[in-house]
């Protein structure tokens, strides 16, 4: 990982809101790194950026890449950048609460954050551990398992 991240926000209907507030009090780190969000979610955290910055009177450009809303692909288009390598971690308050038409693909996404090893905030006190640490504001290489035996294995 270069000391510049690539940061993937996501967020279900019902913890936005708490996304949003979280991304308002971490805007000064946030800024500095890349981020990529889904859908509504993108337009959301976009938007509660441009404020804070506007209101510090600041006049800072960045971009936020939108992917596809969760329900529509937007999980798995998260997913293959991370199967890439193109994401270096993952913050996804999702809400454990509510049943999702897109549970599998939640699933899949959270399951290949595992295999690649990048850290995954669910909640907010794991997103304020993940977004203060030092290592944020760094390189970092993080290891890797080696699943070039189970890829050979011979399925009866």
């Amino acid at each position: 990982m270069e000391k510049i991240k690539t940061i993937a926000l996501v967020a279900h209907d019902n913890r936005k809101k708490d996304l949003i507030e979280w991304v308002e009090w971490n805007y000064h780190v946030l800024i500095n790194h890349s981020l990529i969000c889904t859908g509504t979610t993108g337009k959301m955290v976009e938007d509660a950026l441009h404020a804070k910055l506007k209101k510090e009177g600041k006049d800072f450009e960045f971009t936020i890449t939108k992917l596809k809303s969760g329900p529509l692909g937007g999980d798995q288009q998260i997913g293959a950048l991370i199967a890439e390598g193109k994401i270096d971690c993952l913050i996804f308050f999702w809400d454990p609460m509510e049943p999702h038409p897109h549970d599998v693909d939640v699933k899949a996404l959270l399951r290949i954050a595992v295999v690649y090893n990048i850290p995954i905030a669910c909640n907010r006190s794991t997103a304020d551990f993940l977004i203060s640490s030092p290592l944020m504001e760094q390189e970092y290489q993080p290891i890797l398992n080696d699943y070039s035996e189970y890829v050979k294995r011979k399925i009866p």
